[in-house]
C-alpha cells in the first residue's frame, strides 16, 4: 500500500474482532514510527502498550470513574471552551454520523452514554495503546508528535491493523498513571485502540466528509 492510499483509506475504527495483536508486530509498528520527525531529533513520544489483563484492569477503571460521574481531569486542553464555525458544524455533523450508524436516537441518553463509555475500553481492541510526554517540553513538541501518531496509523494500515486514536483515552490521568506507575511529570495526551477491524459492523461503514483543497489554502506568487 504506497501513501496515498493509506492516507486515504485510514479511517477510525470503533469495533474490532477478537483476534489478538502480538507483542512483536506491534514492536515492529512501532520501529516503523519512531522514524516520524521531530524538532531537533527530541523524540517526544513515550507508548505504554496494554494487552490482557492490564489493559482490562485500566480500562475498568477509568470506565467505572465515567458512569460514576467524575469529572474529569485531562492535563492539558484538547477542544476549545467555545465553538466556532466552521468547527462547530463539523463537529455536529461527525457526532451524528455516528450515531446514526448506530441506530441511537439522540433523545436515547442510556445507549449515548454506553457508546460514549466504549471509549473507555478503545472499543474492545486487543490493544489499547496510551501516549505520554514529559510537562518541560512545549507546544512544538506535541506538534511532533502528532507527526509520530499519524505514523503508528499509516504503518498500522500497511500491517494489516486498524486504529481509533482518543482524545477520551487521556480524560482520567491520574487514576492510569497510578495503574500504570507513571510519574505525575508524564502527562497523559491521548491513547489509540489497535487491532483487526470488524467489516461487518455498522459503526465501521461510514466516512467523514474532508473540506476542498480549496476551502484551506490560498497560494501565492
Amino acid at each position: 500500500m504506497n501513501v496515498a492510499d493509506a492516507l486515504k483509506a485510514r479511517k477510525s475504527v470503533r469495533a474490532f474482532t477478537s483476534q489478538s495483536v502480538s507483542d512483536e508486530l506491534v514492536n515492529e509498528l512501532l520501529s516503523v514510527a519512531r522514524c516520524a520527525p521531530s524538532g531537533v531529533n527530541s523524540q517526544p513520544w513515550q507508548v505504554a502498550v496494554l494487552r490482557g489483563e492490564t489493559k482490562l484492569r485500566v480500562a475498568a477503571a477509568i470506565e467505572t470513574a465515567y458512569r460514576n460521574g467524575q469529572p474529569s481531569n485531562q492535563e492539558y486542553h484538547y477542544y476549545p471552551s467555545e465553538w466556532c464555525e466552521p468547527y462547530l458544524q463539523r463537529r455536529k455533523d461527525c457526532g451524528l454520523q455516528l450515531y446514526s450508524a448506530l441506530g441511537i436516537k439522540k433523545d436515547d441518553k442510556p445507549r449515548r452514554q454506553d457508546q460514549w463509555a466504549a471509549n473507555y475500553r478503545a472499543f474492545d481492541a486487543p490493544v489499547m495503546l496510551l501516549f505520554f510526554i514529559d510537562d518541560v517540553l512545549e507546544k512544538g513538541s506535541y506538534l511532533d508528535y502528532g507527526m509520530f501518531i499519524q505514523s503508528v496509523m499509516l504503518a498500522a494500515m500497511e500491517m494489516g491493523l486498524a486504529t481509533c486514536p482518543q482524545a477520551a483515552l487521556a480524560e482520567y490521568p491520574d487514576i492510569v498513571k497510578q495503574a500504570l506507575g507513571y510519574d505525575k511529570s508524564q502527562l497523559l495526551i491521548c491513547g489509540m485502540a489497535l487491532g483487526y477491524e470488524d467489516v461487518t459492523a455498522p459503526v465501521n461503514q461510514y466516512r467523514t466528509p474532508r473540506a476542498a483543497v480549496a476551502e484551506f489554502t490560498r497560494f501565492f506568487s
